[in-house]
């Protein structure tokens, strides 16, 4: 008898079949977990802590600017001012320092080195606040020399010389008493003739110490009496002859 017998699938190929759709959500929750650990983690940022007192950085040193005085000046003086530069410009001043043309500075015959002034221009009412570093000018009937940025700033630039008010604000020493000084004379431009005056006043002030320097455009003699008072270069000054050039009283310190 011709048994007619069904055809089974194979065992190993039912196998692959249904191996595949049971295998997938195994798959797929290794990809996520693989995924979540490559994933970096964010953080929020995280501000720095202040720092400390040793990490605190050096504040810049604070420069001492003489303040503009509204109160009683200590001295005043209505004169006339200049200004000068070139050639002035990078010599040494009778303070000792170098001259800058750019610098809020005057020179004047008579007030202690250091003595802080405030310029007033009478026709324009422009001001300036300057420190005396210089002795000057020596021109007959002039007050104060200003340097180039107080003249521009006071309005004396334009003009070259203007009528000013001088205020005194603050000054190292007494103004009206005390200090040392002198009498100088000049300028001559040429060296032979302040050294023949030089000898000649070192014969008649005997006591007195007389000597001849280069000044920045000239040549100078200053006669320094003993004591070095007020009163004894303002004798000097009042004995010499005008002929022999005109004598300042200049103060020197």
């Amino acid at each position: 008898m011709n048994v007619m017998m069904k055809k089974l699938p194979n065992p190993a190929s039912r196998r692959s079949s249904m191996g595949v759709p049971s295998a997938l959500p195994g798959l797929l929750f290794l990809c996520l977990l693989v995924a979540g650990c490559s994933h970096r983690r964010v953080q929020a940022p995280v501000p720095p802590p202040p720092p400390t007192e040793t990490e605190r950085p050096t504040p810049p040193p604070i420069v001492e600017v003489p303040p503009q005085h509204h109160g009683k000046a200590l001295y005043s003086e209505v004169g006339i001012a200049s200004w000068y530069g070139a050639p002035y410009h990078n010599a040494r001043t009778a303070n000792g320092q170098i001259y800058n043309e750019n610098a809020m500075t005057a020179a004047h015959r008579t007030l202690p080195m250091g003595t802080i002034v405030r310029v007033t221009n009478l026709a324009t009412r422009q001001s300036a606040v300057v420190t005396i570093t210089d002795r000057g000018p020596f021109v007959p009937n002039r007050m104060i020399d200003l340097s180039r940025a107080a003249a521009i700033k006071t309005g004396v630039y334009r003009t070259g010389v203007a009528r000013v008010r001088m205020d005194v604000l603050r000054s190292p020493h007494p103004i009206a008493v005390g200090g040392r000084w002198c009498v100088q004379i000049g300028e001559f431009r040429h060296a032979r003739t302040a050294i023949e005056l030089r000898d000649r006043l070192q014969r008649k002030f005997s006591d007195s110490n007389v000597i001849e320097f280069k000044g920045a455009t000239g040549y100078w003699v200053r006669i320094r009496p003993a004591g070095e008072s007020h009163r004894a270069a303002t004798d000097v000054a009042d004995s010499l002859q005008t002929s022999e050039g005109k004598p300042y009283v200049v103060r020197l310190n």
